[in-house]
């Protein structure tokens, strides 16, 4: 059997915030998880869709980063964008 490659194996502390909250069309079931791992940008699980996405300040200002990100259409995006914006 070939010898594993690391490339990295840490443990690091995080804090996880678990947030549910309802939209016009859609259910957003989210883990925002913070640690020093991502430059200042949050881990953004979507729980239910099984997508995710390190998102800062930036990403947010993206055009179609979260319709891309997370499979949704441009109404659904702008629900989670406003809400992604009073936490990043």
């Amino acid at each position: 059997m070939a010898e594993r490659m690391y490339l990295y194996d840490d443990t690091v502390q995080t804090n996880t915030r678990f947030v549910s909250f309802m939209g016009e069309n859609a259910r957003f079931d989210l883990a925002i998880i913070v640690s020093d791992r991502y430059y200042g940008k949050k881990l953004v699980l979507d729980i239910q869709g099984g997508r995710f996405a390190i998102i800062g300040q930036d990403d947010l200002d993206e055009p179609g980063y979260l319709e891309e990100a997370y499979n949704l259409n441009e109404e659904d995006a702008e629900e989670l964008r406003s809400f992604l914006y009073e936490i990043v």
